[in-house]
């Protein structure tokens, strides 16, 4: 189906939501934290401390991985295999299942899902809906790999960068965006709305020195193309980074739901009020990450981080930005994923991510 922007409910008033990642082993252990703390926006765990097959380019990419386009080397770094002797006819066996699935036929979009052995956490998560467990939940999220992450950790056989490569940034696009469709009609079937964020950590290169062939345009237009097939099947484009990034890009390529590093990156959004402004006035939500991913969070609390977000919804008002919008139009989030601490800290920053939400709620 074909999303309408103007009809699908989406959150705010400070609901909890999570980011995607935890150190658990156990995809049950990892599931019945997150449905404690984030009941209203359960999310599927991505368990990255279960091995390399939960890295992204098999729960992201896992056609071009299947097809060949990626080789893996024993030992060595995936790449874009474009000095095989068989690389044109690679790509017309991708091509043409791509067709099928943006065309929406439910065969060719199935192959775009992520593995069961990628995704323990995905499938534990859609058993648990089927089961009736997210009686409590308003909505639900998915997540997937950023079009420049995965294009500035690729490289085509002779080590340029994938993004910068037209042909190879295309793949990567179209794969990561029926990946996220995909997630979107899977999750959409239990009746929720549904958000599904793209984790691009890497969008901060844009704009940086080492980057600085990194085109606004080409940016704008690879984040845009996962945003619409997310909307296609009715889902809520959500975006992640946890660096400091020019956030208009994100606004630009219609995401609904911009997620941000409040805790430590505030003031790469301070300097954008009138675009956040608009933002906002156009229906965006802001996922303030106001709660530390790091051993620092055992020195906050709710109420410290309350605070903390507190002073900085301030500043945005004292620079211009509407008030009742900012305290209307946002969730709260750990700044990141916390699939690389220990399992107590990622505990404790879920309690303290459900805490400041019941908090800011009693505000709002």
């Amino acid at each position: 189906m074909t999303g309408d922007r103007t009809q699908v409910q989406l959150p705010g008033n400070f609901l909890a939501c999570g980011i995607g990642s935890l150190p658990h082993l156990d995809p049950q252990a990892a599931l019945e934290l997150i449905v404690a703390t984030l009941p209203q926006i359960p999310h599927w765990p991505q368990l990255p401390r279960r091995g390399h097959v939960e890295h992204f380019l098999y729960q992201s990419l896992v056609p071009l991985v299947k097809l060949g386009l990626i080789q893996e080397p024993p030992g060595a770094t995936a790449y874009f295999a474009t000095d095989s002797p068989d690389w044109a006819e690679k790509l017309t066996a991708f091509y043409t299942l791509f067709l099928r699935a943006a065309e929406g036929e439910g065969e060719a979009l199935a192959a775009f899902a992520i593995p069961p052995e990628a995704g323990v956490g995905f499938y534990a998560f859609k058993g648990w809906l089927e089961e009736g467990g997210a009686g409590g939940a308003r909505f639900l999220k998915g997540q997937v790999a950023g079009p420049l992450t995965a294009g500035l950790y690729l490289t085509d056989a002779a080590g340029h960068y994938a993004f910068y490569e037209p042909q190879l940034r295309d793949l990567i696009v179209k794969t990561t965006a029926l990946q996220a469709r995909w997630q979107a009609r899977v999750l959409g079937s239990f009746g929720l709305p549904v958000m599904i964020f793209v984790d691009d950590p890497a969008a901060s290169a844009y704009g940086s020195s080492a980057h600085v062939a990194l085109g606004r345009e080409a940016v704008v237009e690879a984040l845009a193309a996962v945003a619409e097939e997310i909307e296609k099947e009715g889902g809520i484009p959500g975006a992640h980074s946890c660096s400091g990034v020019e956030w208009p890009i994100f606004f630009e390529a219609g995401f609904r739901v911009v997620s941000f590093d409040a805790y430590n990156y505030f003031t790469s959004l301070q300097v954008f009020p009138r675009e956040v402004d608009e933002f906002l006035a156009g229906g965006g939500i802001l996922a303030w990450g106001i709660v530390p991913t790091y051993e620092g969070a055992w020195q906050e609390t709710g109420s410290s981080l309350r605070d903390r977000l507190q002073g900085c919804l301030e500043e945005m008002v004292r620079r211009g930005v509407d008030r009742e919008r900012l305290y209307r139009q946002g969730l709260v989030t750990p700044s990141c994923g916390t699939g690389t601490l220990a399992e107590p800290l990622a505990k404790h920053i879920y309690r303290l991510t459900a805490e400041v939400a019941a908090n800011m709620q009693q505000i709002v």
